[in-house]
């Protein structure tokens, strides 16, 4: 096939084809530069930069002279091992024993488990979380000013039995009147914003290994965490999961997710 003057498009002396191959290479020059040389000095910020320098940020590469160090976050990370913390079997020795022991937690959390101070209803509590918890109180992941000294006492034994006698003791029950419709975020969650609805893990609609069940909880208490996970007071959920969600959620959602699983029937039916 030839040109317009007779020469084959492919050959060297085809003006079109020398001009398409130095285009496309100037193209490819430019889009180099500014990939490898311009764009990253621009974001380091650097007056100065050799080109090898540029061309390993650009890639993602250490430079010269920079820390191989792997950066750690600048806040304790949970060291329990969810799938291993506590053993699957009931134990009624560990049960005797974590009934002594939580005779020195009855003034918060009540002498059956259940509070009347606004701290966690721990009766019927999964054992994972209460071990969890405790654990992570005593190695400092989780910071409060009754429950650290009182954890940083504990010995492992100590911490697997209050977690056995804890989730041996009946659990409140929800309470949900055909009226009271429980609100979106809980059973729906907020897709388009990454929430997922809070019963496909606290229960409800399917529990997931590590989160505690909510359901009797003190709305103050609720509200509280959610609030931390928030602010980023409270650091020691699993993979950041409970910080993004809390985040997401609106001061709305935070209201009615507390209000919602902190409903109790009224004394006068409890006691029927």
């Amino acid at each position: 096939m030839n040109g317009d003057n007779g020469d084959r498009l492919t050959s060297v002396r085809n003006r079109w084809t020398v001009t398409s191959v130095l285009v496309t290479a100037a193209v490819f020059l430019i889009a180099l530069l500014l990939g490898f040389v311009l764009l990253p000095r621009l974001e380091a910020g650097e007056q100065v930069a050799g080109i090898w320098d540029s061309i390993c940020r650009a890639a993602g590469l250490p430079r010269r002279g920079e820390p191989s160090e792997t950066v750690m976050p600048n806040y304790k990370t949970s060291l329990v091992k969810i799938t291993s913390a506590v053993p699957r079997g009931r134990n009624e020795d560990a049960i005797g024993r974590g009934a002594t022991l939580a005779q020195q937690c009855a003034i918060c959390h009540g002498p059956t488990g259940v509070s009347r101070a606004d701290s966690p209803n721990l009766a019927g509590q999964y054992a994972s979380v209460i071990y969890k918890q405790l654990r992570d109180f005593k190695d400092g992941v989780r910071v409060n000013a009754v429950m650290t000294p009182f954890a940083v006492k504990l010995s492992e034994r100590d911490m697997q039995d209050l977690a056995a006698y804890y989730s041996y003791l009946p659990r409140l029950p929800g309470f949900h009147p055909g009226g009271n419709p429980a609100p979106r975020i809980v059973v729906s969650g907020a897709p388009t914003r990454g929430i997922a609805p809070c019963g496909s893990c606290h229960g409800s609609i399917e529990n997931k290994l590590g989160s505690p069940w909510l359901e009797g909880q003190s709305e103050l208490y609720l509200k509280t965490q959610l609030e931390a996970f928030v602010s980023g007071s409270r650091q020691n959920d699993i993979s950041s999961q409970m910080r993004n969600v809390a985040r997401a959620m609106t001061p709305e959602e935070i209201d009615e997710a507390a209000r919602y699983y902190a409903n109790q029937p009224p004394p006068y039916l409890a006691a029927e």
